[in-house]
């Protein structure tokens, strides 16, 4: 009797070790599997100008869902961005808010052929109820009238700008009244919303919808418009999938977006 009870009770031992080494092995395959699929989550870098980050965001999120592939924004300036690619060597996408700097990076080989997504409307954004009555591009020179400007040096709008006041004689007149420079639209928007200045040359689609902002349209003969570029840098090691998001964006589905948020696009 001793006999048969001690056989049940190593019987019970071996099939419950059994039992327990394949629970293990389900487990550390289970584990396995799940970090294969993390691994197999591919991601693209993309370099964006500030001032497209609300159509940009959406194309993300919705590339994101249809290829299973995580888009990384990184947003400033269109200078600053081209500067980062260019010293770091990094980055699959990159999308400026002109086209001044897609050609500045096409002539250092950092990227390759582009295609063309919508267009940038420089307007004269001002704060709701127009304090300072501006009415023209001239009113940015009047006296008393507080000036915000992108800079130059780092910001598509800032570049755009001064090109626009100089090539109408207007430079060192909204040079005396410019009080502050950004390096971004959004912070140009901000400056404006918060009252801090009477002006401001501003990407119309930055400011439409915006509630207590203005918008007065800088005259057709006088104003420049832009093209943004979608272009592959050309160091990326993920070619096909940088190709596959220029698409998408360029699409009409990723054009969209665009038009969602007050742009016109190429067509």
């Amino acid at each position: 009797m001793l006999k048969k009870v001690m056989s049940i009770f190593l019987a019970i031992i071996f099939v419950s070790s059994v039992l327990s080494g394949c629970s293990a092995g389900n487990n550390n395959a289970a584990t396995e599997k799940k970090d294969r699929n993390e691994d197999e989550v591919q991601t693209l870098q993309v370099f964006s100008g500030a001032g497209l980050r609300k159509p940009m965001d959406e194309i993300g999120k919705v590339f994101e869902e249809k290829y299973g592939v995580k888009v990384e924004y990184a947003y400033a300036g269109s200078a600053q961005n081209l500067s980062q690619i260019e010293l770091t060597g990094k980055g699959d996408v990159y999308v400026p808010g002109a086209m001044y700097y897609y050609e500045s990076a096409k002539e250092k080989g950092l990227v390759d052929e582009k295609k063309d997504v919508a267009y940038h409307i420089p307007v004269i954004g001002v704060p709701k109820g127009n304090p300072a009555n501006i009415k023209t591009l001239e009113d940015l020179g009047k006296d008393n009238v507080k000036v915000v400007l992108g800079d130059e040096k780092s910001a598509a709008i800032g570049k755009q700008a001064k090109k626009i006041l100089t090539e109408n004689n207007l430079q060192e007149a909204v040079a005396k009244n410019t009080v502050a420079k950004a390096a971004t639209v959004n912070e140009l928007v901000v400056y404006l919303t918060m009252k801090q200045a009477d002006a401001s040359i501003v990407w119309e689609d930055n400011i439409a919808g915006v509630e207590d902002v203005e918008i007065i349209e800088i005259a057709k003969d006088k104003n420049e418009i832009k093209t943004i570029p979608v272009c592959i840098i050309s160091k990326s090691n993920k070619k096909e999938l940088a190709n596959q998001f220029v698409d998408f964006v360029t699409s009409s589905e990723g054009k969209s977006y665009f038009k969602k948020h007050g742009y016109k696009t190429v067509e």
